[in-house]
């Protein structure tokens, strides 16, 4: 297994005169053995990254260590990494068997290893029975699973992987997510993998990096950085939330109090930011709504139904604050009888989920 170290890592593109900065002054280390995300908007650079962890893209400066081996100069051939691209990059002219022993070949490995190591790979994936099979008689999920096996079947150190499910649909995005899960977890390889859709990195990451404007916002483990993001952006950017506008009113060791234009909320989320400037992030999940019109005691703010979405396992609701104009986002979990418009609510919420952050 080999652990990934990147160290100020910078990739520009252009004349001086007209130079974009696309990943800027990066750091980061990747576990040995781990399944590691790098999250963003389009654009955000976690892509060039990823072909800069490849060998694709020559960094403009920086580091890039595979264990204690500085590969940020080295040929995409000589770093053994595998590559999943996202739209597969099968030979249409070719059998699965043949795809998936292209890169043996290139090695040149014996014809008896060769046969070995593609039955091993297949069976990895549960392809083993199709390997007669060309790439356009298979389904997006079975080419998918393909493109796994011709990654890993050289053993690579790294596997890297680039929106790999976003051509599959919602069901077959599922299923790959577990088999994914599954062949990182059976071969225990440094995986990266790039994406835009905060469900894969939350379901399925050991660790993850938040990435905006080719700069790292945020890292750590999905829990963590989903409970306890450090920016407007970070919380936004993974999953639903709502933003309160609140001052600071006082503050001890373990708790504070947050003024809003809707009545004061307690927070037990520290370090507690002390700017003029705040905002509390109030996930719709950590909602609870409560019918029969005033705040209940305790940490609560009232509001009238403006609307209700009836989604089967949820609803939505929003609901309209007393004192301010600000629209709060519910989630009900196995809603029986949703509110009508314009009913009186409280909405309470645990002082560990009022989580404040500067701007």
């Amino acid at each position: 297994m080999t652990a990934i170290r990147i160290e100020g890592l910078v990739k520009r593109f252009g004349s001086k005169a007209a130079e974009t900065t696309a990943v800027s002054d990066v750091n980061l280390e990747i576990p040995s053995g781990s399944l590691f995300f790098l999250l963003g908007p389009s654009g955000c650079g976690k892509t060039t990254l990823l072909r800069m962890i490849a060998g694709f893209t020559e960094p403009t400066s920086g580091r890039i260590l595979f264990g204690d081996r500085d590969v940020a100069r080295v040929p995409a051939n000589e770093r053994n990494t595998g590559m999943v691209f996202q739209n597969y990059a099968l030979w249409p002219h070719m059998t699965v068997a043949e795809n998936v022993a292209f890169g043996l070949e290139v090695r040149r490995l014996s014809k008896p290893e060769i046969d070995r190591k593609v039955a091993e790979a297949l069976e990895l994936v549960r392809m083993a029975e199709y390997g007669k099979r060309k790439p356009a008689e298979l389904s997006g999920g079975q080419q998918q699973r393909v493109a796994l096996a011709r990654a890993v079947v050289f053993e690579p150190s790294v596997l890297l992987l680039d929106e790999p499910l976003s051509n599959l649909d919602a069901k077959l995005r599922l299923e790959m997510r577990l088999e994914i899960r599954r062949i990182v977890d059976t071969l225990r390889i440094t995986t990266v993998y790039v994406t835009h859709d905060q469900e894969e990195a939350l379901s399925l990451a050991d660790g993850m990096a938040v990435l905006k404007s080719g700069k790292v916002i945020q890292t750590g483990a999905p829990r963590a950085m989903y409970r306890r993001p450090n920016s407007r952006f970070v919380a936004d950017f993974l999953g639903d939330t709502n933003f309160l506008p609140a001052i600071l009113v006082r503050s001890d060791a373990g708790e504070a109090v947050y003024k809003t234009a809707a009545g004061n909320l307690r927070s037990t989320v520290s370090p507690f930011p002390r700017e003029s400037e705040l905002s509390l992030s109030l996930r719709p999940e950590a909602l609870r709504l409560v019918r029969g019109g005033a705040a209940a005691a305790g940490n609560a703010i009232a509001g009238t139904v403006r609307s209700s979405i009836y989604l089967g396992d949820i609803a939505q609701h929003e609901v309209a604050l007393d004192g301010c104009e600000a629209l709060l986002r519910v989630a009900e979990l196995n809603p029986k009888n949703p509110p009508a418009f314009g009913e009186r609510v409280s909405l309470e919420i645990d002082a560990d989920d009022v989580v404040p952050l500067a701007g």
